[in-house]
């Protein structure tokens, strides 16, 4: 009997852990599927947070949420009890007003009770809101002003909203539902919708590429959500920029701002896409276009003054005020197009729209390398300092190997019609704008030799020659002049012999005998900040 019981309690202390851990288990799964299925039909757009994302209280039971869900788009919070009830009680910001509100051309305040943010002010007594640990105070998710519970009277729960300081950058929920109306009823004269005639509306539209650089796309998109109408941000993973500029059509013309927050690839996927408004008659809805820069090299970004990295240290609030201020400039795209040697070659040529520059030689063979490296474990270049740290190494091991030497006794070069003498020579690189090699002044150099000018807009490249990796390096740290080749309006690359990377704009191949051209396609209107310029930028922008 003993043996009996022992083994039974023996039996007993190893099963009840068991079960116990299966259990648990099993209701963490079911909660999690809830959950899932709550996110995906609501109107919410709810993300996970915890004690530890942020300290938050639940709009539902009022307690500190130790896990829940937070809106990316209104701000509401609620601990995973109270989910549910939550997201059937308090609705979302609309991207388009239904009922009276749409023919009245406005709309009352979207309030949502506590979670405000830090150091924000009373708009009614002007003292500091948030200050106690508890659910307290009110936020209005368009306008961003806060009210002390004590403050909030009936009066401002109906009153106006004003969309406050960014109501030149957002679409009203009355205006989208209004056009939507007009266009049922096959009207165009969109002039006569509120606020479609005020004279300094100029609605922006946020793209984000949550693949880009740093992987900072998915918070900004969250942020951006908040100040904004939700339908002016895009995920660029989700949907392609063509369909997304597509609002621009809705939108007063010459007035839209784009920001585009990714690295040079993603702008340069966007600016195609507006390219293709061009051909499909859209020209009077073309935007103007800003960065934010979450890529690895960002030298486009930083030659129109947003910085050579962005890594959230300026807030949300502060880019769309500088997009506010930023001024109107051009940028020259340029065709480039490669053909393959060979009397029988009927494939067609190999054709690239060019907004930094074109490169043949180590710097290529760099990109090469790292393309390859990345295509490989993705997983591994989620942060800018590894990428360029991938970049540092594959240049050092250039400057031991020397692939691309005597590349002048494989090449031949013609500037507008002209056959250029090469030096000895490893690389040739053809610049648009001012930055090169993610922040380097390639053409400038040391700046203790006279030098025509580069721009971005003069219908010029700038052709200069390096003798290697470390003579790019070199130039990077300002310790060396490059091989000014030349400016013109058209470049022609012969190829003669063997196999050689090259790039366009940091997208790289390897390329046998061939003939490249480049000349000028169009112009893309960009947006300029001054207050990124350095000492370099100002001369060259005043020239």
């Amino acid at each position: 009997v003993t043996d009996w019981r022992l083994a039974l309690g023996t039996l007993l202390a190893v099963l009840l852990p068991v079960l116990i851990t299966a259990w648990c288990s099993f209701q963490r799964s079911r909660r999690q599927l809830l959950i899932r299925d709550i996110f995906r039909k609501s109107k919410h757009d709810w993300h996970y947070t915890d004690l530890f994302g942020q300290p938050s209280y639940c709009c539902v039971c009022a307690q500190h949420i130790l896990g829940g869900a937070f809106c990316g788009c209104c701000g509401l919070r609620a601990c995973e009890r109270c989910l549910n009830q939550a997201d059937r009680r308090f609705l979302c910001k609309e991207i388009m007003t239904r009922g009276a509100g749409a023919a009245q051309g406005s709309m009352a305040h979207h309030w949502v009770r506590g979670n405000v943010p830090l150091c924000s002010c009373c708009a009614v007594c002007g003292q500091q809101c948030g200050t106690q640990p508890k659910l307290c105070d009110y936020r209005c998710a368009w306008c961003q002003y806060t009210v002390h519970d004590d403050c909030m009277v009936d009066c401002l729960k109906t009153e106006e909203c004003t969309f406050g300081e960014f109501k030149d950058l957002i679409i009203p929920p009355y205006y989208l539902a209004t056009i939507n109306q007009m266009r049922k009823d096959k009207k165009s004269n969109y002039e006569k919708v509120i606020p479609y005639g005020r004279k300094h509306w100029m609605p922006i539209i946020v793209l984000a590429n949550t693949r880009s650089g740093n992987n900072m796309g998915e918070t900004l998109l969250g942020e951006f959500k908040m100040l904004l109408n939700p339908v002016q941000v895009f995920d660029l993973s989700k949907i392609a920029p063509s369909k997304a500029l597509q609002l621009c059509t809705l939108l007063p013309c010459n007035a839209v701002r784009v920001l585009v927050c990714g690295g040079d690839g993603t702008v340069g996927w966007v600016l195609d896409a507006i390219d293709e408004m061009k051909i499909k008659g859209q020209e009077r809805y073309i935007p103007q276009v800003a960065i934010l820069p979450l890529g690895t090299g960002n030298d486009l970004s930083n030659t129109l003054g947003w910085g050579a990295g962005y890594a959230g240290e300026v807030p949300v609030e502060q880019i769309l005020r500088n997009v506010m201020e930023a001024d109107g400039v051009k940028l020259d795209r340029w065709k480039v197009q490669v053909t393959n040697k060979g009397y029988y070659n009927l494939r067609k040529p190999k054709v690239f729209t060019m907004n930094n520059y074109f490169s043949i030689g180590p710097d290529a063979l760099m990109a090469l390398n790292f393309h390859a490296h990345r295509e490989k474990t993705p997983s591994l270049f989620s942060s800018r300092i590894i990428n360029k740290a991938v970049y540092f190494f594959y240049g050092t091991k250039d400057c031991l190997v020397q692939e691309c030497k005597d590349l002048n006794k494989k090449v031949e070069l013609e500037l507008d019609g002209e056959k250029i003498e090469l030096p000895n020579l490893e690389g040739i690189i053809v610049l648009n704008i001012g930055y090169w090699g993610g922040g380097c002044r390639l053409w400038e150099g040391m700046g203790d030799e006279p030098y025509p000018l580069a721009r971005h807009d003069d219908g010029l490249l700038e052709v200069v020659g390096v003798h290697g990796s470390f003579h790019c390096a070199q130039i990077q740290v300002k310790l060396a002049n490059p091989v000014r080749l030349g400016q013109a309006h058209t470049v022609r690359l012969i190829l003669k012999s063997s196999k050689m990377p090259m790039q366009v704009d940091g997208e790289p191949w390897a390329q046998g005998p061939c003939t490249v051209t480049i000349t000028h396609k169009t112009h893309a209107l960009m947006l300029y900040h001054s207050g990124e310029q350095t000492d370099d930028d100002a001369s060259s922008l005043s020239e």
